[in-house]
C-alpha cells in the first residue's frame, strides 16, 4: 500500500477532478463517493469547496487551503471491498496520519500532530485508471472543526508512514516490500536495455528504458559530471545503487557493464588500434658506465617495496576521470571501485568542499603528490621521492584509496553543508 499527500491552492480544480465532474475524467461512472465528513451529504464539487472556504475564512493568509491525498492499496487486498470497507480504510489511514508527531534529533517537536480526522473532507473511490487498480482520493480542509490549522510540514512523509502503519496492521504488503519485490524486474529491464544498445550513450539508455515505461533522471554535480541516476515508474523510484549485482548498474560502472555485454566492440577497437599503431622505435643503446660511476650513483637511488601503479593509460576495469591539482587539470584512468569509493566517501550532497577533497585524494592516489611533499611530476610512474608514499604490495587499491581520503580529510578538513539532510 502506498499513499501521497500534498497541500494545494487549486482546491476547486482538485475537487472537480476527485468527484469526476472535471472534463478530463473520461469515465466518471467509475468514480464512487465514499463519504463526506463534517458537512451536508451528497453535495456537488462546488458545494463542497464552498463549505471548505467558509472554514478557512478566519485564516486569510493560508495559501494552500486544502490537502489532496491519494491512497492506493494492492489490488489483491481490496478485491472484495465494499463501500463500508473503503470508508473504514480511510478512517484507519486518517488516524495513522494524525498520530504522528515529528521531532528533530534533539527531541524537539518540529511538526505537531494534525487533525485530519476532525476536518471537513470528501473521499472518493476511483476505478477508471489504466492500471485498473482501485484507489482513494481525498480532499481535506486545512482548518479543522476547532479552528486549528493542519500543518503541512513533511506531509508526504506522514502519508508514507501512515500507509506503512495501516498495511502492517492489516498484514498487507508494505510499500517497501513491494519496492524490493520489483527490483529484480527493474534490474532485468536495465540489462535488457544495455543489450539492445549497439553503442553506449546515456541518451540511448534513456530511450531504451522509456520504451519499457521508465523515466531516467541523471544527477550531475556543478561541473556537469554524472554522479548517479534515478529510475521512475509511476510513483515508484529506484536509485542506481539499489540495482544490479555488485553495483554494476551505477553511473560509474554502467559503461563497463555495457562493454562486457558487447565483447565484439572491444575486439573491433583492438583491431583498429593495431591497424593505426606506429612501429615501435628501436631503442638506442646507452653508453656503458664504469663500476666506479655506478657505485657513486647508487646512494642516490632509494629502493622501496611500494607499488607505483601507472594510471595514465586505459585498462580493463578502469574508468576515465579528471581532477585538478595545483592549478592544473589531469586525466587519469582509475579503477571503478576506487572512483565509487571516492564518490561515496566525499558525497557532494553532504559536503561543501567535496570537490577539493576528491581532487587532493586522487592526487595522492595517482602519486602526483603525497602528504609528505612532492612525489613525481608525472603522476603515475615510478616515484623519484625519498619519502615512502605509495601502495604496499599487500594493500588493496581501495585500502590505499581510503588512506588517501583520510590524508586529504586531515589536510583540508570536512565542511558539512548547512540545512537539513535528505532522509
Amino acid at each position: 500500500m502506498i499513499a501521497n499527500a500534498k497541500a494545494v491552492a487549486h482546491g476547486i480544480r482538485a475537487m472537480l477532478y476527485v468527484s469526476g465532474e472535471s472534463r478530463n475524467k473520461k469515465h466518471p461512472e467509475r468514480i464512487t463517493r465514499i463519504c463526506d465528513n463534517f458537512m451536508p451529504q451528497e453535495m456537488d464539487a462546488t458545494g463542497i469547496w464552498t463549505e471548505m472556504k467558509f472554514a478557512t475564512m478566519n485564516h486569510p493568509n493560508i495559501k494552500n487551503n486544502v490537502i489532496r491525498m491519494e491512497i492506493s492499496p494492492a489490488m489483491e487486498h481490496t478485491e472484495n471491498f465494499t463501500v463500508d470497507d473503503w470508508r473504514q480504510l480511510w478512517n484507519d489511514f486518517a488516524a495513522a496520519f494524525d498520530s504522528q508527531e515529528i521531532r528533530d534529533k534533539d527531541g524537539n517537536v518540529v511538526s505537531p500532530c494534525t487533525n485530519v480526522s476532525g476536518s471537513k473532507s470528501s473521499i472518493w473511490l476511483h476505478e477508471e485508471s489504466k492500471s485498473g487498480i482501485p484507489h482513494l482520493h481525498a480532499i481535506v480542509c486545512r482548518v479543522d472543526e476547532d479552528g486549528n490549522i493542519n500543518n503541512d510540514h513533511a506531509i508526504h512523509l506522514r502519508a508514507q508512514r501512515a500507509a506503512e502503519k495501516v498495511a502492517r496492521q492489516r498484514g498487507w504488503a508494505t510499500a517497501m516490500h513491494i519496492h524490493e519485490r520489483n527490483i529484480p524486474q527493474v534490474c532485468a529491464d536495465c540489462m535488457e536495455a544495455l543489450r539492445e544498445l549497439d553503442e553506449w550513450s546515456w541518451d540511448g539508455y534513456r530511450k531504451r528504458l522509456a520504451a519499457k515505461g521508465y523515466d531516467l533522471y541523471l544527477r550531475k554535480d556543478k561541473k556537469d559530471v554524472i554522479r548517479g541516476y534515478v529510475l521512475c515508474k509511476g510513483n515508484t523510484r529506484f536509485k542506481a545503487s539499489e540495482l544490479g549485482k555488485g553495483r554494476n548498474l551505477t553511473a560509474s560502472r554502467i559503461r563497463q557493464t555495457w562493454e562486457k555485454l558487447h565483447p565484439e566492440q572491444d575486439k573491433q577497437k583492438a583491431k583498429q588500434a593495431g591497424a593505426t599503431s606506429k612501429p615501435t622505435a628501436i631503442p638506442t643503446p646507452k653508453p656503458s658506465v664504469s663500476n666506479a660511476a655506478m657505485q657513486k650513483q647508487q646512494p642516490l637511488i632509494r629502493q622501496s617495496n611500494l607499488v607505483y601503479e601507472d594510471y595514465t593509460e586505459y585498462k580493463s576495469n578502469r574508468l576515465p576521470t579528471e581532477f585538478e591539482h595545483d592549478g592544473k587539470t589531469y586525466k587519469r584512468y582509475l579503477p571503478d571501485k576506487v572512483i565509487d569509493f571516492f564518490n561515496d566517501e566525499f558525497d557532494y550532497r553532504e559536503l561543501a568542499n567535496w570537490q577539493d577533497l576528491q581532487n587532493l585524494a586522487m592526487a595522492y592516489f595517482t602519486l602526483l603528490t603525497s602528504p609528505y611533499g612532492e612525489v613525481s611530476s608525472g603522476g603515475g610512474g615510478g616515484s623519484q621521492s625519498d619519502l615512502k608514499w605509495g601502495r604496499d604490495p599487500e594493500e588493496d587499491e581501495v585500502e590505499f584509496a581510503r588512506r588517501c581520503a583520510r590524508e586529504a580529510s586531515h589536510r583540508l578538513g570536512i565542511q558539512k553543508k548547512s540545512g537539513m539532510k535528505r532522509k
